[in-house]
């Protein structure tokens, strides 16, 4: 089973929604976050990254950060630009990409599920990143951006959210990226109660992108709980949001490579180790068009890269996927990338840049990119259900969810 619960959030005046609404923390630095807040006192930014709001001398970890992330987070409760629903609701949040819309259900999520493995996770965290997310999240008493889950789509859950979403919404945003943000609010006790049931026979949920904000709201809830007397198992501090999505209407794009030397081999020799692991031949197309195929930019040409059989175990979960293929049969042996999370010669880039990006990096100092065809939520999910996890940096997840829409206080 999988527990949803409505929730009174706490979200923005709808004629503020535009100036609320902000990228995720994770997905800007310090400078971008604070170029994209400048004038607008209204940006969720100040929240999730408040030190944008103090001297840049201030290191990022200091307390004075996460004190000025609370009072941020107050200021906008306190001002009205957020108010909070007299009931608890669930809420519909959809986005529009292009042609591409999902469409996914915003409720709170159970401790405890995440604990006995009904909440599957298919990578690592980082400690750093996980510890500063605790912080937030222990000082701001809050769930201030929802993690991203996934489920096996459901025909009647479908049928609900599609529904909800003939009516009129409470937002209907389109941020600078041209990405569309629209809201409901579901109030009406039946179809709370419906959907109450109907994830209670969901077998499990997956982790889609929010891996350290997960943990931090596990840490939270496992600290308070800790420290309380007698717990019940009700108390709020047992739950966290998120924004759950049917998989089949999920966009993952894919997650390129760039490296910045070729190992000391030259690119004559180079080519001959990679071609012992692949079939090799020139092309114009620079995105793989089918699994265990890549895209290799060198010396100004593209090379369609076709893994040989019996080069990498197509059965299992984690080695046959294209990111362990390349790691396995390429970037590790020939290129001596043994790390890819700690090796400071690779980096990478996520699919919404587009080729452009890879020829331009190696048009400015890498070596060799590479470009793969992208993984799948099925394969996500089968990692996942095999208790595995995957390569870092084996999805990129497209479009990101807006923060400051919908705002979860553990109190209140």
């Amino acid at each position: 089973m999988s527990m949803l619960k409505p929730f009174r959030a706490h979200r923005p005046r709808p004629e503020l929604a535009a100036q609320v609404a902000a990228v995720p923390y994770d997905v800007v630095n310090t400078e971008e976050a604070r170029a994209l807040a400048k004038g607008n006192p209204h940006s969720f930014l100040h929240v999730g990254r408040p030190e944008i709001d103090l001297p840049d001398t201030v290191d990022i970890h200091d307390d004075a950060v996460y004190a000025k992330g609370v009072e941020n987070l107050r200021k906008l409760i306190q001002e009205g630009t957020l108010f909070q629903d007299e009931a608890p609701c669930f809420y519909v949040y959809q986005q529009r990409m292009g042609d591409h819309v999902q469409a996914g259900l915003v409720g709170l999520c159970s401790v405890e599920e995440y604990e006995n493995g009904l909440i599957k996770r298919h990578e690592f965290t980082r400690k750093d990143k996980e510890d500063d997310r605790t912080r937030h999240v222990t000082a701001q008493a809050a769930n201030a951006e929802p993690v991203f889950l996934a489920y096996r789509a459901v025909p009647y859950i479908d049928h609900i959210v599609n529904d909800i979403r003939k009516l009129p919404p409470a937002y209907d945003v389109v941020t600078p990226d041209g990405i569309g943000h629209t809201v409901w609010v579901v109030s009406g006790e039946t179809v709370i109660y419906e959907l109450v049931h109907l994830f209670n026979g969901v077998p499990a949920l997956y982790i889609a992108d929010g891996h350290h904000r997960t943990a931090a709201a596990i840490r939270y809830g496992q600290a308070r709980r800790a420290a309380t007397p007698n717990p019940t198992g009700d108390e709020p501090f047992e739950s966290f949001m998120a924004v759950v999505f049917p998989h089949d209407q999920l966009k993952i794009m894919d997650y390129n490579r760039v490296v910045k030397d070729l190992n000391g081999l030259t690119p004559d020799a180079f080519m001959g180790k990679v071609k012992e692991k692949f079939e090799v031949a020139l092309t114009d197309d620079r995105s793989p068009k089918a699994p265990a195929t890549f895209g290799m930019y060198l010396k100004g040409s593209w090379y369609e890269l076709k893994a040989k059989p019996g080069t990498y175990p197509a059965a299992d979960p984690v080695r046959g996927l294209d990111v362990s293929i390349l790691q396995e049969n390429l970037l590790a042996p020939v290129l001596g990338i043994q790390d890819p999370r700690t090796d400071k010669r690779i980096d990478f880039v996520g699919g919404i840049r587009g080729m452009d990006e890879l020829e331009r990096r190696v048009k400015e100092g890498y070596a060799v990119a590479f470009s793969l065809f992208p993984t799948s939520l099925d394969q996500l999910m089968s990692v996942a259900d095999a208790g595995e996890v995957m390569p870092p940096k084996s999805t990129w997840f497209e479009p990101k969810l807006r923060s400051g829409l919908l705002v979860r206080m553990y109190e209140g």
